[in-house]
This record gives C-alpha cells, structure tokens and sequence, in this order.
C-alpha cells in the first residue's frame, strides 16, 4: 500500500451546543489538517496522486467553507443571529467537534474523486482526531 500526505493549516471557531465544558462557549483553532491518499499501485507518473491535486481539492473546500467561519450545530441559536449579521457560518448536523470536521473533510475529498484513507484534524498540537472513511 502507498500513500501520500497533505498538510494544510486553517482556523476556525466553534461551540458544542451538546457538551458540558469549556467547549461549550465560543472558542477558536489553528487546526492542522493531514489528509492521507492510498493506492495499491502507483499510476503512470509513478504517483498514488499528485499533491497539487489533493491541495486543489482539500484547500478548495476547506477555504470555501471553513476557514476563518464559525462552525455551528444547525440547531444552535448563534445561526440566525450571524447570519443577520452577514457573519460566516458554516451549518453542520452535528456537533462540529474535530471528529466531525474530519469526517467532513474526508467524505468531501472521497466524493472529488481522491482515494482518503485517513483525515487527521489536530485542534491543538496535542490533540488530534481522525476519520478513516469506509473501503
């Protein structure tokens, strides 16, 4: 099995509207993001995938969407009110924890045609969360 890695940095804020702690209340991260391609072969270049594909791909999400937003469970009441305010929002079903975010990320790289074999959302250089989307 080969596999390649790509590394992108971005900052989001976000609450657990479920959660009873200090992530409850608005808070912010510099999350690190290491999305892993896998292949059983290598492809004509002698590549599992091209890394300025991967970056295409995750950073063209991840700017559009996540980057410098809030990210909100639909149900919290913070939604309207940013909304209202011209804020940016980013509306998940869930809680968005980093096991979440990761989820996220993954099944959109999955769906642009990559072969994602693990997402690691590092919230903190000590924490990190991953997601290994189905095979």
């Amino acid at each position: 099995m080969f596999t390649v890695t790509q590394i992108l940095d971005f900052c989001y804020g976000h609450r657990l509207l479920r959660y009873q702690g200090k992530c409850a209340h608005l808070h912010g991260h510099n999350g690190r993001l290491e999305v892993v391609v896998a292949s059983t072969a290598l492809d004509e270049q002698s590549m599992v995938a091209d890394f300025s594909d991967i970056e295409r791909v995750v950073r063209g999400f991840v700017d559009g969407k996540l980057d410098h937003r809030l990210l909100l469970h639909k149900d919290d009441p913070l939604v309207e009110v940013l909304r209202r305010h011209d804020e940016p929002v980013f509306v998940m079903d869930c809680d968005p924890t980093a096991e979440a975010i990761a989820r996220l990320i993954g099944l959109e790289t999955k769906s642009a045609g990559l072969d994602v074999s693990e997402v690691r959302l590092w919230e903190t250089p000590a924490s990190v969360a991953s997601y290994r989307p189905e095979r």
